[in-house]
């Protein structure tokens, strides 16, 4: 059976989850049976194995400083420029634009539409630096992600989907 990190609380329903660092991570009720327990992870081990192995293959190297710094200056080099050119298509103005070293989101958009990009973004292909260019340029207009956001999306980059794809891959 796979070795796995339980975590026991006040809920009713037991879960399961891939840590980033790739430990299986079990959440049950407090008075579960450790045999209850046992028998629902190894009904999910064919889940824990595919998502296990897929995490490895999306898994990099830990970046460098010399590496780090390189994706900092490419950043500032690149993004200045899609950014004033997505938003002009758009018809948008940021108030700012900041280069980060976040590792768990490529982007966000402030409430006061101040854009934060990642620097790890320059690790992608240009088409899906540019999406999230437009998609974060798109909260600027839409604050959530419903259906008004992405038809404004698709509206000048029709691929979208595509490229969302290629920051999956």
């Amino acid at each position: 059976m796979t070795p796995y990190l339980l975590k026991r609380s006040r809920r009713r329903t037991v879960s399961l989850e891939i840590t980033r660092e790739g430990t299986v991570l079990v959440r049950a009720p407090l008075r579960l049976s450790q045999e209850k327990i046992e028998s629902f992870v190894a009904a999910h081990e064919k889940w824990i194995d595919e998502h296990l192995a897929r995490q490895q293959q999306r898994r990099r190297p830990e970046p460098t400083e010399a590496e780090i710094a390189a994706l900092r200056e490419q950043a500032k080099a690149l993004l200045p420029g899609r950014v004033a050119y997505w938003s002009e298509k758009m018809g948008v103005r940021p108030t700012g634009l900041k280069i980060t070293a976040a590792r768990t989101r490529f982007g966000s958009c402030s409430g006061k539409n101040s854009l934060c990009f990642s620097l790890f973004l320059l690790r992608y292909p240009p088409p899906a630096v540019d999406y999230v260019v437009v998609h974060e340029l798109a909260h600027i207009r839409h604050k959530n992600h419903g259906r008004e956001f992405y038809a404004f999306i698709a509206s000048v980059m029709p691929d979208y989907k595509e490229r969302i794809r290629l920051l999956k891959g």
